[in-house]
Order: structure tokens, then C-alpha cells, then sequence
């Protein structure tokens, strides 16, 4: 019989997300939560000492004053995950970073640089932008079109996997006796020219222990079940009942096995929310707080 181990994530979302955006109102919770550093490392640890297999960071970078108290005024993804490497230690790192809004170059550098400061830990939660208001923070008139992002997904995957493996394994001697810092032929350029990306490389960092950040995704379109089933080590879900779960997890089991992918490999993590109290009643108290209009 195989043997299968329970996948647990924690959302941090300070101050309160959407569809709790009363969370701030809590005396047990600081007004600053979202921003403050010694809330995000005490709940992380909380959660390394329960086993919870990693933290995941949400990210968008547009807002309106009606958008959640957490969307408001939150921590950069990589800024906050690179404070929190250093103040655990086994704990998964994911942050959200789009491909439609970063350079490849830079983007695969500060995700390689994570993985690095916590010693293999880091993830990258792969998203392409669903606000189309963060288009204005660009520079850009409108935003990419459904089809232009995923295109830009997929290759931009391409090349930041091809940056995290310019060097290979023992590239860097690094022995004083010889004088040999690096074994040239083990330091590959890419010269990535494609549809949306142009990029030279190599990337200057060398790889983690753990090789390159492990890829999460999220997206439940076609396209966004094509991109997980191709490049993505898990792969969340918001399905709201047992049976659509069900079939979620079929069909993206199906199509990496028919892109050649090993299915058991992908995890599937679906997403719900758990609200505790001393008493049944006195947890749908706390849920019903947290969520009524405000």
C-alpha cells in the first residue's frame, strides 16, 4: 500500500482578505499585521512547530479604497519570505510573482537568492496578473490579453528555468590551492530568443540544495490547467464542494500524463478556511464577525 502525506499550507493575510475584511477589528490581531514583521514571524513559527509544510504569500499590485484592509498595505513577497528564512528553519516559502509584471532575468535572481538564504526552501507561486488595473503601474495603456499572458507564461517559465540551471553542479571550485574559483565549462549562457523574451544569460548565482524553487500555480482555466499540468510541482484549488475537487484533480492528473509528467508528482492542494473557537457556536460567532458588511 502506498503511503501518502498530508500537504499543509498556511495564507497569511494579516489584517483580513477578501471575504473577512473585518479581521483588523480583533484586539488579538495588531492593526499593522499585514506590515509588520514580528506578527508574520510568530505565526510562521507557530506553524513550522504544527508541521505545516510551507507559507504562501498572495500578491497583486493594484488597489482601489475599496480593496481588502490586507491588500491596502502588505509586505513585498521576496522581502518579507527572505526575513522569514532566516527566523526558521524547515518551513516552505511560496511567493506570488507574475510573469506579466517582472523581467525573467531578475525575477529567476531574487527567487534563486531565497532559495539560497533559506537553504532550498523557496517556491514561486506562478501567477499572470488578473487585475487589469496593474497595466496603469507599468506603463502600459491596457493589459495583456488572456492569450498574450499565458503565451507569456509558458516561455517566460522556459527561461527562467534555463537561468536556474546555468551553472552546473560543481561549477564553482573554489580551491585555493589551485587558484580555480569556476570550471568554465560548467557555466552555461541561455541566448533566449523568443516570441515575448530576448535573454543572454547566465544567471549569477549558482543553484540551492534543492536545485531550483519549487513552481505552484494556481489558475482554473484551460490555459491556467494546461500551464500547471506542464511546469507545476503543485497546484492549488478552490473547489467549493468534494465532487468538483474531485474532478479537478482527475483531469489535472490527466493532462501531465499525457504531457509525459509523472502524475504523482504534482501535489494538489485545495484551499479552505478554518475558523476556531472554544465551542461550535462560539467559532461561527468569530466566522460571522469576521464576515459581516461592513
Amino acid at each position: 500500500m502506498t503511503k501518502r502525506q498530508l500537504k499543509l499550507g498556511l495564507v497569511t493575510t494579516g489584517v483580513g482578505g477578501p471575504g473577512d475584511s473585518n479581521r483588523w477589528l480583533d484586539p488579538e490581531i495588531p492593526v499593522d499585521a499585514s506590515v509588520s514583521i514580528d506578527w508574520y514571524i510568530d505565526i510562521v513559527r507557530q506553524a513550522e512547530a504544527a508541521k505545516f509544510d510551507l507559507v504562501f504569500i498572495v500578491d497583486s499590485q493594484f488597489i482601489t479604497a475599496d480593496s481588502p484592509p490586507h491588500y491596502l498595505n502588505r509586505l513585498e513577497p521576496l522581502t518579507l519570505l527572505s526575513a522569514l528564512a532566516v527566523a526558521t528553519s524547515h518551513i516552505g516559502l511560496v511567493g506570488t510573482l507574475t510573469t506579466s509584471y517582472n523581467d525573467p532575468y531578475n525575477l529567476a535572481r531574487r527567487l534563486a537568492s531565497l532559495d539560497l538564504i533559506s537553504k532550498g526552501r523557496a517556491g514561486w507561486n506562478v501567477v499572470t496578473t488578473g487585475d487589469a488595473g496593474t497595466a496603469g503601474n507599468y506603463g502600459r495603456d491596457e493589459h495583456y490579453d488572456y492569450a498574450t499572458r499565458y503565451g507569456r507564461a509558458f516561455e517566460y517559465l522556459d527561461v527562467v528555468r534555463g537561468l536556474w540551471r546555468s551553472y552546473e553542479d560543481g561549477a564553482l571550485v573554489r580551491d585555493r590551492e589551485t587558484g580555480v574559483f569556476l570550471d568554465k565549462t560548467k557555466l552555461h549562457s541561455l541566448n533566449h530568443k523568443g516570441e515575448h523574451f530576448s535573454v543572454v544569460g547566465p544567471l549569477n548565482i549558482q543553484r540551492s540544495p534543492q536545485g531550483e524553487p519549487v513552481i505552484f500555480q494556481a489558475g482554473d482555466s484551460e490555459q491556467g490547467r494546461d500551464l500547471g499540468a506542464t511546469v507545476a510541482d503543485a497546484i492549488f484549488t478552490h473547489a467549493k464542494t468534494i465532487e468538483h475537487g474531485q474532478a479537478f484533480y482527475a483531469d489535472l492528473k490527466a493532462r501531465a500524463a499525457k504531457l509525459g509528467r509523472n502524475p504523482d508528482e504534482i501535489v494538489i492542494l485545495p484551499g479552505f478556511t478554518i475558523t476556531v473557537g472554544d465551542t461550535d457556536e462560539d467559532a461561527r460567532a468569530i466566522q460571522r464577525a469576521y464576515r459581516r458588511a461592513d
